[in-house]
């Protein structure tokens, strides 16, 4: 398995047509840099695809994710959306659910 650290969220849409070295290239931009272990998700306009872009310390891992129907939960660009994800703010992104809500979906208030 490929160890990540730390997950950053970009949270303008980009091109599904770039593959990895144009998905790193826009990390250089935002980041600076792309670090080490570090994932960086990347989503269409639609929010309906999303890429996983990882540095592993030797090279780059892309992966790509399509919901079979729905989409994904992502911020608007010009939001106050955290730029860092939590493991379980990305696993919840991941299969579609509302990972901006999760500290409060732990909790009920209301009966």
């Amino acid at each position: 398995m490929i160890r990540i650290d730390a997950m950053w969220l970009a949270v303008e849409p980009i091109d599904m047509r770039s593959g990895a070295e144009r998905l790193l290239t826009r990390v250089v931009q935002v980041f600076g840099a792309a670090q080490a272990h570090h994932g960086y998700v990347f989503a269409n306009a639609r929010a309906t695809l999303i890429k996983l872009l990882v540095h592993d310390g030797f090279g780059l891992w892309c992966a790509a994710r399509r919901l079979n129907e729905g989409r994904f939960a992502w911020p608007v660009p010009g939001s106050n959306a955290l730029p860092a994800l939590t493991q379980s703010q990305f696993d919840a992104l991941v299969v579609g659910l509302p990972w901006q809500r999760l500290q409060q979906m732990q909790l009920i208030t209301r009966t």
